[in-house]
């Protein structure tokens, strides 16, 4: 017997229909790279996006045909979103970070038959066109120099029509991992994940948007999804706030100009954003809410935020989960709490939204799950209705038949069900039998006043397998010594876990995503030895 309820897929240009019927008038705004603005509003983007759709019709995309985009954060980028989707196509953003090899690869490995960019990447547009042979068309989002510019593409297309139907279980995006090791694997997004997804985001225990938001992303629109946030944002009808790229003073002013009060980025895009305003003497009066993922954020600037007011969304996922897998949503007894308890639960990775589930299992044995005790750290494994099953055009799934994905995480998990990131499975360092934190011995070394950046590397040792090497970046104008720092440490982690050596450097290697290198590190340190 079947329900009595209407048919309706979860399709996401519901999504943008629902947007642009009753937030219409909500405004996007872009600061492009050459400090040039640009204003739209969510009945624009559909209208756009419909355009974009005909034209894709016009080029004979068919269904579920792969459309790349290679761009930054702004409105027209956001409009291809649902312009591809609303085609039947399926959108894969490109991260113009990777190297020119990884790029080829997943473009190749896509079948991308038109790549949409913005013109300060037509250099790799001009080195990777002769070796990426399915490409069929290039369309510039800013410019029209080189290809048609997007405006003009659309210019002359009808807003009116129908967006694709289908099933809801039918692919819409296409995210690749950021490949440290081998290729870059491929996660296909279906409708139906992506709406519950977006669905699950909107509450208030994870990004907590309605239509009073304004957010500005740091987040970069080619990275996991962007965090799901244009899907969540025309769901809830907020207004989005785009700066073409990273720069802080650019990030500081629009914030403070389109008075946005929820932001979204990586750690590191916080450490710049703070030392600008640290240099520059300026505040952020309207924001409310950060969200911080992508790695671990040093307890320090969670303290500093929250001693600001601000509320911090502690997150923890990846691409393969679409990419939220929690979030630090306060628990019940918070307002009992004191401040540097609050900080404690916020500098950890926060609890699963419902849909997602979350284990720890033994490192030596996965078929032992660990206790949610806070103590016991293993590698972490979750599931749900927006995790991967298989990748890309892999013929096995990516998960055990019980449909658990291992993350590639060590974690531990609290009585409460917070999780707490210790470490990846390839960085952790064993020393003597036991395991060390990499991440918290660079959390604890952040700490201090004088270090913008640490990493924490093993190293091979004749006694003990493995040794920590703390790799450090100092601030600028700022003096430490190895010593100075060994003490600072001393206790705020376990003496054994004390690295045998501190070294500084002028940066340390970053991946396209902004996270710290540590495969570039260790082959940076390959050479280096430890005394017994």
């Amino acid at each position: 017997m079947l329900g009595a309820m209407q048919d309706w897929e979860l399709r996401v240009t519901h999504l943008i229909d629902h947007a642009a019927t009753e937030h219409g008038t909500r405004e996007i705004v872009t600061r492009w790279a050459d400090g040039s603005e640009s204003r739209t509003n969510w009945a624009g983007v559909r209208r756009d996006a419909m355009k974009m759709a005909n034209a894709l019709r016009r080029y004979g995309i068919a269904p579920h045909d792969r459309i790349a985009t290679l761009a930054l954060n702004h409105h027209r980028h956001l409009v291809s979103w649902y312009g591809v989707v609303g085609a039947g196509g399926v959108l894969h953003t490109i991260n113009p970070r990777l190297f020119d090899d990884q790029l080829e690869y997943m473009i190749n490995h896509a079948e991308d038959r038109v790549l949409l960019y913005d013109a300060m990447f037509q250099p790799i547009v001009d080195r990777l066109r002769d070796k990426c042979p399915r490409i069929e068309r290039f369309i510039c989002f800013d410019s029209g120099d080189h290809a048609p510019a997007f405006e003009d593409w659309i210019a002359g297309e009808s807003a009116e029509g129908n967006w694709a139907s289908g099933g809801e279980r039918e692919p819409c995006m296409l995210c690749y991992t950021s490949g440290t090791t081998g290729h870059p694997k491929g996660v296909l997004y279906e409708h139906r994940s992506t709406m519950l997804h977006a669905i699950t985001a909107l509450q208030p225990a994870v990004f907590n948007l309605d239509a009073r938001s304004v957010v500005l992303p740091v987040v970069p629109m080619f990275h996991a999804a962007s965090w799901g946030l244009p899907w969540m944002g025309a769901a809830a009808g907020a207004k989005f706030v785009y700066v073409q790229g990273n720069d802080p003073a650019a990030l500081c002013e629009m914030m403070r100009q389109e008075k946005v009060n929820v932001s979204a980025g990586v750690p590191t895009v916080w450490l710049a954003l703070l030392q600008h305003m640290d240099s520059t003497g300026i505040d952020l009066p309207e924001l409310r809410q950060v969200v911080v993922g992508g790695s671990a954020m040093p307890r320090p600037i969670v303290e500093r935020l929250m001693a600001q007011g601000l509320r911090i969304a502690h997150a923890w996922g990846m691409t393969e989960t679409s990419p939220i897998g929690t979030t630090g949503a306060e628990p019940w007894d918070w307002d009992a709490r004191d401040f540097q308890s609050q900080v404690s639960y916020k500098a950890m990775q926060g609890r699963v939204p419902f849909g997602v589930e979350i284990r720890c299992v033994s490192l030596g044995d996965p078929a032992v799950v660990l206790p949610r005790d806070g103590k016991a750290s293993g590698a972490l494994q979750v599931r749900g209705p927006w995790v991967v099953k298989r990748y890309f055009k892999a013929l096995d799934d990516a998960t055990a038949a019980d449909q658990w994905f291992d993350t590639g995480d060590v974690a531990v998990i609290h009585p409460d069900g917070t999780l707490q990131l210790t470490d990846r499975t390839k960085d952790v360092i064993k020393s003597g039998g036991e395991w060390i934190s990499s991440v918290d011995l660079e959390n604890a070394a952040v700490g201090h006043p004088a270090v913008a950046e640490a990493a924490a590397i093993g190293i091979t040792h004749p006694k003990w397998d493995e040794r920590p090497i703390l790799v450090v970046v100092r601030k600028p104008g700022a003096d430490v010594t190895g010593e100075d720092l060994r003490a600072f440490l001393s206790d705020k982690v376990a003496k054994w876990w004390l690295p045998d050596a501190i070294e500084f450097v002028d940066a340390l290697p970053h991946t396209g995503t902004g996270k710290i290198s540590k495969k570039d590190l260790r082959d940076q340190f390959r050479e280096y030895r430890l005394e017994s």
